[in-house]
Protein backbone atom coordinates (compact mmCIF):
# COMPACT_ATOMS: atom_id res chain seq x y z
CA UNK A 1 0.00 0.00 0.00
CA UNK A 2 1.29 3.47 -0.93
CA UNK A 3 -0.22 6.46 0.83
CA UNK A 4 -0.04 9.93 -0.75
CA UNK A 5 -0.49 13.17 1.19
CA UNK A 6 -1.50 16.31 -0.71
CA UNK A 7 -1.92 19.68 1.03
CA UNK A 8 -4.96 21.48 -0.33
CA UNK A 9 -4.05 25.08 -1.07
CA UNK A 10 -6.42 27.94 -1.77
CA UNK A 11 -8.98 27.44 0.99
CA UNK A 12 -8.67 31.02 2.25
CA UNK A 13 -10.20 32.49 5.39
CA UNK A 14 -13.40 30.76 6.50
CA UNK A 15 -16.21 32.81 8.01
CA UNK A 16 -19.56 32.06 9.64
CA UNK A 17 -21.97 30.29 7.31
CA UNK A 18 -19.35 29.25 4.76
CA UNK A 19 -20.32 26.25 2.63
CA UNK A 20 -17.28 24.16 3.52
CA UNK A 21 -18.14 21.32 1.19
CA UNK A 22 -18.34 23.72 -1.76
CA UNK A 23 -15.15 25.55 -0.74
CA UNK A 24 -13.23 22.27 -0.47
CA UNK A 25 -14.67 20.87 -3.71
CA UNK A 26 -13.59 24.03 -5.54
CA UNK A 27 -10.07 23.85 -4.06
CA UNK A 28 -9.82 20.19 -5.08
CA UNK A 29 -10.82 21.06 -8.64
CA UNK A 30 -8.06 23.66 -8.80
CA UNK A 31 -5.46 21.41 -7.14
CA UNK A 32 -2.88 19.52 -9.23
CA UNK A 33 -3.79 16.44 -7.18
CA UNK A 34 -7.45 16.67 -8.15
CA UNK A 35 -9.96 14.49 -6.35
CA UNK A 36 -10.47 10.77 -6.84
CA UNK A 37 -12.98 8.22 -5.59
CA UNK A 38 -11.62 6.68 -2.41
CA UNK A 39 -9.67 9.76 -1.32
CA UNK A 40 -9.95 10.85 2.30
CA UNK A 41 -10.17 14.56 3.05
CA UNK A 42 -8.81 15.57 6.45
CA UNK A 43 -10.35 18.88 7.52
CA UNK A 44 -8.98 20.70 10.55
CA UNK A 45 -11.42 21.49 13.31
CA UNK A 46 -10.71 25.22 13.26
CA UNK A 47 -12.36 25.92 9.91
CA UNK A 48 -15.34 23.77 10.85
CA UNK A 49 -15.78 25.75 14.07
CA UNK A 50 -15.52 29.02 12.15
CA UNK A 51 -18.08 27.98 9.54
CA UNK A 52 -20.51 26.68 12.17
CA UNK A 53 -20.15 29.64 14.50
CA UNK A 54 -18.49 27.72 17.34
CA UNK A 55 -16.58 30.89 18.24
CA UNK A 56 -16.77 33.05 21.35
CA UNK A 57 -15.52 36.55 22.02
CA UNK A 58 -13.00 36.91 24.82
CA UNK A 59 -10.94 39.74 26.28
CA UNK A 60 -7.85 40.02 24.05
CA UNK A 61 -5.91 41.65 26.87
CA UNK A 62 -6.61 38.93 29.42
CA UNK A 63 -4.76 35.65 28.70
CA UNK A 64 -7.13 33.79 31.03
CA UNK A 65 -10.41 35.23 29.76
CA UNK A 66 -11.25 31.96 28.00
CA UNK A 67 -11.20 29.96 31.23
CA UNK A 68 -14.92 30.46 32.00
CA UNK A 69 -15.60 28.92 28.57
CA UNK A 70 -13.50 25.91 29.55
CA UNK A 71 -15.61 25.41 32.66
CA UNK A 72 -18.80 25.82 30.66
CA UNK A 73 -17.79 23.37 27.94
CA UNK A 74 -16.62 20.69 30.40
CA UNK A 75 -18.92 18.05 31.80
CA UNK A 76 -16.23 16.89 34.20
CA UNK A 77 -12.89 18.24 35.39
CA UNK A 78 -10.27 15.50 35.75
CA UNK A 79 -7.15 17.48 36.69
CA UNK A 80 -5.99 21.04 37.31
CA UNK A 81 -2.42 22.25 37.31
CA UNK A 82 -1.91 26.00 37.32
CA UNK A 83 -3.85 27.40 34.38
CA UNK A 84 -4.18 24.00 32.70
CA UNK A 85 -7.41 22.05 32.98
CA UNK A 86 -7.84 18.48 31.74
CA UNK A 87 -11.53 17.87 31.28
CA UNK A 88 -14.15 15.73 29.61
CA UNK A 89 -16.31 17.40 26.98
CA UNK A 90 -19.92 16.63 26.11
CA UNK A 91 -18.55 14.72 23.12
CA UNK A 92 -16.71 12.30 25.42
CA UNK A 93 -13.25 13.67 24.63
CA UNK A 94 -10.66 13.92 27.40
CA UNK A 95 -8.47 16.87 26.50
CA UNK A 96 -6.84 20.08 27.66
CA UNK A 97 -9.10 23.07 28.26
CA UNK A 98 -12.18 21.33 26.80
CA UNK A 99 -10.64 21.62 23.35
CA UNK A 100 -10.91 25.43 23.37
CA UNK A 101 -8.18 26.99 21.26
CA UNK A 102 -6.87 30.50 20.62
CA UNK A 103 -4.44 29.68 17.79
CA UNK A 104 -5.22 30.48 14.15
CA UNK A 105 -8.24 32.58 15.11
CA UNK A 106 -8.72 36.33 15.14
CA UNK A 107 -7.46 38.09 18.26
CA UNK A 108 -10.26 38.43 20.77
CA UNK A 109 -11.90 35.14 19.86
CA UNK A 110 -11.69 31.54 21.05
CA UNK A 111 -12.62 28.50 18.96
CA UNK A 112 -14.80 25.83 20.56
CA UNK A 113 -15.17 22.27 19.33
CA UNK A 114 -17.95 21.73 16.77
CA UNK A 115 -21.21 20.61 18.31
CA UNK A 116 -21.16 17.26 16.45
CA UNK A 117 -18.09 16.60 14.30
CA UNK A 118 -19.45 13.34 12.91
CA UNK A 119 -22.44 15.28 11.59
CA UNK A 120 -20.12 17.98 10.22
CA UNK A 121 -18.06 15.36 8.39
CA UNK A 122 -21.17 13.82 6.86
CA UNK A 123 -22.41 17.22 5.71
CA UNK A 124 -19.09 18.03 4.01
CA UNK A 125 -18.90 14.58 2.42
CA UNK A 126 -22.43 14.74 1.04
CA UNK A 127 -21.85 18.22 -0.38
CA UNK A 128 -18.61 17.22 -2.08
CA UNK A 129 -20.25 14.18 -3.63
CA UNK A 130 -23.15 16.30 -4.91
CA UNK A 131 -20.77 18.82 -6.50
CA UNK A 132 -17.96 16.57 -7.76
CA UNK A 133 -19.55 13.15 -8.08
CA UNK A 134 -16.67 11.70 -6.07
CA UNK A 135 -17.19 9.23 -3.21
CA UNK A 136 -14.70 10.26 -0.53
CA UNK A 137 -14.15 9.89 3.18
CA UNK A 138 -13.97 12.92 5.46
CA UNK A 139 -12.18 13.22 8.80
CA UNK A 140 -12.43 16.24 11.09
CA UNK A 141 -9.12 16.51 12.95
CA UNK A 142 -7.90 18.33 16.03
CA UNK A 143 -4.68 18.51 17.99
CA UNK A 144 -4.58 16.62 21.28
CA UNK A 145 -1.92 15.83 23.84
CA UNK A 146 -1.50 12.29 25.14
CA UNK A 147 -1.08 10.95 28.68
CA UNK A 148 2.46 9.82 29.54
CA UNK A 149 3.93 11.17 26.27
CA UNK A 150 5.33 14.57 25.37
CA UNK A 151 4.19 16.46 22.31
CA UNK A 152 0.87 16.75 20.55
CA UNK A 153 -0.54 15.00 17.51
CA UNK A 154 -3.65 15.32 15.39
CA UNK A 155 -6.52 12.91 16.00
CA UNK A 156 -9.96 12.38 14.51
CA UNK A 157 -12.88 14.04 16.30
CA UNK A 158 -15.36 13.23 13.53
CA UNK A 159 -15.53 11.07 10.43
CA UNK A 160 -17.80 10.04 7.58
CA UNK A 161 -17.32 7.41 4.89
CA UNK A 162 -14.06 6.17 6.43
CA UNK A 163 -13.60 3.65 9.21
CA UNK A 164 -12.72 5.06 12.60
CA UNK A 165 -11.44 1.72 13.95
CA UNK A 166 -10.44 -1.38 11.99
CA UNK A 167 -10.84 -4.60 13.95
CA UNK A 168 -8.08 -7.11 13.17
CA UNK A 169 -9.17 -9.71 15.70
CA UNK A 170 -9.22 -13.15 14.10
CA UNK A 171 -6.76 -12.25 11.34
CA UNK A 172 -3.17 -13.52 11.22
CA UNK A 173 0.00 -11.56 11.91
CA UNK A 174 3.12 -11.77 9.70
CA UNK A 175 4.08 -15.05 11.37
CA UNK A 176 0.67 -16.64 11.01
CA UNK A 177 -0.44 -16.19 14.62
CA UNK A 178 -4.04 -15.18 15.17
CA UNK A 179 -4.53 -11.65 16.47
CA UNK A 180 -6.76 -11.73 19.54
CA UNK A 181 -7.28 -8.11 20.60
CA UNK A 182 -5.84 -5.79 17.95
CA UNK A 183 -7.99 -2.85 16.91
CA UNK A 184 -6.35 -0.09 14.84
CA UNK A 185 -7.62 3.48 15.07
CA UNK A 186 -7.03 4.26 11.39
CA UNK A 187 -8.93 7.57 11.58
CA UNK A 188 -6.38 8.88 14.10
CA UNK A 189 -3.50 7.56 11.99
CA UNK A 190 -4.83 9.30 8.88
CA UNK A 191 -5.45 12.54 10.77
CA UNK A 192 -1.92 12.51 12.18
CA UNK A 193 -0.39 11.78 8.77
CA UNK A 194 -2.32 14.64 7.18
CA UNK A 195 -0.91 17.11 9.70
CA UNK A 196 2.56 16.45 8.27
CA UNK A 197 1.54 18.43 5.18
CA UNK A 198 -0.95 20.82 6.82
CA UNK A 199 1.23 21.89 9.75
CA UNK A 200 0.24 24.29 12.52
CA UNK A 201 1.18 27.61 10.92
CA UNK A 202 1.08 27.11 7.13
CA UNK A 203 -2.51 28.17 6.57
CA UNK A 204 -3.38 24.80 5.02
CA UNK A 205 -6.49 23.46 6.78
CA UNK A 206 -7.28 20.51 4.49
CA UNK A 207 -5.27 17.59 3.12
CA UNK A 208 -6.09 14.87 0.62
CA UNK A 209 -4.99 11.40 1.72
CA UNK A 210 -4.88 8.98 -1.19
CA UNK A 211 -4.35 5.23 -1.26
CA UNK A 212 -6.13 3.99 1.88
CA UNK A 213 -7.42 0.43 1.90
CA UNK A 214 -10.77 0.45 0.05
CA UNK A 215 -12.25 -1.82 2.73
CA UNK A 216 -11.94 1.10 5.17
CA UNK A 217 -14.38 3.19 3.15
CA UNK A 218 -17.62 2.58 5.01
CA UNK A 219 -20.17 4.23 7.26
CA UNK A 220 -18.53 5.10 10.58
CA UNK A 221 -18.41 7.62 13.41
CA UNK A 222 -15.87 8.69 16.00
CA UNK A 223 -18.44 8.76 18.78
CA UNK A 224 -19.56 5.15 18.31
CA UNK A 225 -16.19 3.58 17.48
CA UNK A 226 -13.39 5.53 19.17
CA UNK A 227 -14.78 6.94 22.41
CA UNK A 228 -14.20 4.31 25.07
CA UNK A 229 -17.09 3.45 27.37
CA UNK A 230 -16.17 4.67 30.89
CA UNK A 231 -16.98 1.17 32.19
CA UNK A 232 -14.05 -0.14 30.09
CA UNK A 233 -11.66 2.63 31.10
CA UNK A 234 -8.99 1.65 33.65
CA UNK A 235 -7.90 5.24 34.31
CA UNK A 236 -11.14 7.07 35.15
Amino acid sequence: MTIELHPLEGIGEITLGADLGAVIASACEASPAGLQDGDVLVVTQKIVSKAEGAMEQIDPNDPLSHKPLVERESVRILRRRGDLIISETKHGFICANAGIDLSNVERGYAALLPDDSDRSANKIRDRIRALSGRAVGVIISDTFGRPWRRGVTDVAIGCAGIAAVVDLKGTADALGRELMVTEVCVADEIASAADLVCGKARGVPVAIVRGVDPSWLRRASVRSEIIRDPAEDLFR
